[in-house]
């Protein structure tokens, strides 16, 4: 279905969910037309459309601060009560957890809409859409069956040279996060060692893991679910490159969540919970679903053919709370040498 049909379908529920959340949650209308400003560690490609599309249905101007999610977060913190931001939404949890003493309370009609998991669980901040971290692996090079049903198995020597990794995008370190938060420091170690002793080849993004998976360039690597798809719809169902979820609750399948918080220091409150309103009405859901290949957060969304779903996902159990501490980690990769 294109965007036009089911933005066209969708816009009337939303159109709905924006006039309760005005009367009923947050109270009178704002006496002049706002100007709302996001920080956003999302990228512009990826989330522009969507943004564009909730100043179209609202009336409302939006202004972007883009940038890299740690990044923003730390300037969030050195701004203080003085930051332009009124919406913070971030690629990964981490970073909304070491923030949420700016946030707001959401309140619960955004709130019930995602599952626990998928939320602060002091209500600070709400996901937005999942992704899951995964393997990509070139089907013409590798069976499914090869692969370990552990990250751990990659250490093994018959990888060597075989594996790409991008270790300074953010969902990488949140999964080295999550491997702290479940294998303890010293195995997660243990495993960026194994991994930088096969030779790994070092890429800047998950994007151009998945192209090197395509051409042959490397056998497998570690990358986020969603990337794959974009080469699907490209270059269709020969492109020789396929996604594998490691097994039993290993780290390597962790399932993040983007999310979005409202600062406590924002004067436009009441606009920005129109914005993440719409970022969980069926527009902004359907939007990820069709457009990005992430996982809806709120049911009964349709997803692509092709996408596991994410009840047969083996994701660890990890409190998103666990995944803020993202210094340790920086830490960890700068004491092995891999940044």
């Amino acid at each position: 279905m294109s965007w036009y049909h089911w933005l066209a379908r969708a816009c009337v529920a939303a159109s709905l969910g924006l006039a309760f959340l005005l009367v009923g949650a947050c109270g009178a209308e704002e006496p002049e037309a706002p100007v709302l400003t996001i920080y956003s560690g999302r990228s512009e490609a990826l989330v522009r459309p969507l943004i564009d599309e909730f100043s179209k249905l609202t009336g409302i101007s939006v202004q972007v601060k883009w940038g890299d999610t740690a990044e923003l977060a730390a300037t969030i913190q050195e701004e203080g009560a003085n930051t332009r931001a009124d919406v913070f939404y971030a690629q990964e949890p981490g970073a909304l957890g070491a923030l949420q003493d700016r946030f707001i309370q959401l309140p619960a009609t955004l709130l019930d809409r995602v599952e626990p998991q998928f939320r602060s669980p002091q209500g600070k901040w709400v996901g937005i859409s999942g992704r899951a971290r995964t393997v990509v692996y070139n089907t013409q090079k590798v069976k499914e069956t090869d692969l370990p049903e552990s990250v751990m198995g990659f250490t093994d020597p018959k990888w060597k040279g075989r594996l790409g990794w991008a270790p300074t995008n953010a969902s990488f370190q949140v999964m080295v996060t999550a491997m702290r938060s479940v294998w303890g420091e010293e195995k997660t170690r243990q495993w960026l060692q194994g991994i930088k002793a096969n030779a790994p080849k070092v890429y800047p993004n998950n994007t151009t893991i998945v192209q090197a998976v395509g051409a042959g360039e490397i056998d497998a690597g570690f990358v986020n679910h969603y990337y794959l798809f974009r080469f699907l719809q490209e270059k269709g169902e020969d492109f020789p490159a396929r996604n594998y979820h490691p097994k039993n609750g290993d780290p390597g399948a962790l399932v993040m969540v983007s999310g979005v918080g409202v600062l406590a220091a924002s004067k436009k409150q009441e606009t920005a919970l129109k914005f993440v309103d719409f970022l969980l009405s069926s527009v902004g859901q359907q939007y990820f679903a069709s457009q990005t290949y992430e996982y809806p957060v709120v049911k009964g969304v349709a997803t692509q053919r092709l996408l596991v779903p994410l009840s047969q996902v083996q994701a660890p159990a990890v409190e998103l709370r666990d995944l803020a501490d993202l210094r340790k980690t920086l830490d960890l990769l700068r004491d092995v040498g891999v940044l």
